[in-house]
């Protein structure tokens, strides 16, 4: 069984960090646009945590995933699910549609690949 020690203590901070963000945070920069891109890399540590692939497979999965949750989002997927009044089903998939989140989407996933390149290099320094 696999499991990856350091991206599951950065999924762990990523998660506190959005719970913060979506408990706390008033803004018109943190929560609607910077919430997104963190998000990106919260469900990119999750799975690399448990999953042996490439920074490329694992963030593709994460970003095609991110846009099918904003696809259902645009064709309202949660009223013809009936789930209009249910918490959990509007924090997971959303309630409004928005271009901004591809843009942040997109963002956070390229901004993964610098970010894993240095990790990668640190971590077969040691």
């Amino acid at each position: 069984m696999y499991f990856n020690r350091s991206a599951f203590r950065l999924f762990i901070l990523l998660l506190a960090v959005e719970i913060a963000i979506a408990l706390w945070v008033r803004d018109r920069f943190v929560r609607p646009y910077l919430g997104d891109v963190l998000v990106i890399f919260l469900l990119f540590y999750a799975l690399q945590s448990v999953l042996q692939q490439s920074t490329g497979v694992l963030a593709t999965a994460v970003l095609l995933f991110a846009f099918l949750i904003e696809y259902l989002q645009y064709v309202k997927a949660i009223e013809w699910l009936q789930l209009s009044h249910n918490r959990i089903a509007q924090t997971v998939l959303g309630t409004s549609f928005s271009a901004h989140d591809l843009l942040c989407y997109s963002f956070g996933f390229l901004a993964l690949f610098p970010i894993e390149y240095v990790r990668n290099k640190k971590s077969h320094s040691k």
